[in-house]
């Protein structure tokens, strides 16, 4: 039987002082983890030129961005995220696969990195976007099992998607918010089909798609 293969996080937490929004994933595809990136993928958080939450971002805020595999590809989206005071702390430090990946749900032996420590140290911190919401190995689903382990759990503020809730840290006392935004991954545009919203937006405007609407979405939280 061949070993698992560990699928680690290849980017440090992107935090600096004053940040006050962090975006909060699991795990970028595993060829980030083995450095064979693929023509026009970007070797930072979010980077796979597969993935949406930088041309959402790039949408919302007209940014021009480069989406290559340059070190000024990388120089634009960091400094972007200082002057937005947004930073980037996926909860999941490392997993296991048997299938080499990017499904959440194929992630085994999950290592969770201390999310809020990392929350105890940067007190500016007051959003957390989950890029997803509460199914099984999705962001919420950690960050809820994180919560309980330390007897704490989230509270309801809206229940319609995206779903906020919100926590008091226990050793801050900081009353932080979580947005569980829609997925920014094609996997997710049938959810999003599916959702009354869309289908009355598709309805008035028959080429209005799933990234025009994650862009509406992102947009109010962002």
């Amino acid at each position: 039987m061949s070993k698992p293969f560990l699928h680690t996080h290849p980017y440090p937490p992107f935090l600096f002082k004053g940040v006050e929004k962090l975006i909060v994933g699991t795990l970028p595809p595993p060829r980030f983890t083995t450095g064979l990136l693929k023509e026009g993928d970007v070797d930072f958080c979010y980077g796979s030129r597969d993935g949406q939450l930088w041309p959402i971002l790039d949408r919302i805020f007209h940014l021009d961005l480069l989406f290559e595999t340059t070190e000024a590809a990388v120089q634009q989206r960091k400094e972007f995220l200082r002057e937005q005071k947004i930073g980037v702390c996926d909860i999941v430090a490392s997993a296991e696969r048997e299938k080499v990946d990017a499904s959440d749900l194929g992630m085994q032996n999950v290592q969770l990195r201390d999310l809020l420590g990392y929350l105890k140290e940067y007190t500016t911190v007051n959003t957390l976007l989950f890029t997803g919401g509460n199914s099984k190995n999705g962001p919420e689903y950690f960050f809820r099992r994180l919560l309980k382990t330390n007897n704490l759990r989230l509270q309801v503020v809206d229940s319609s998607v995206p779903r906020i809730h919100q926590f008091v840290h226990p050793s801050t006392q900081v009353n932080i918010q979580t947005v569980s935004l829609t997925a920014p991954s094609g996997t997710a545009n049938r959810a999003v089909g599916s959702l009354p919203l869309y289908k009355e937006l598709k309805r008035k405007n028959p080429s209005f798609n799933t990234l025009d609407f994650r862009v509406l979405q992102y947009a109010k939280f962002f």
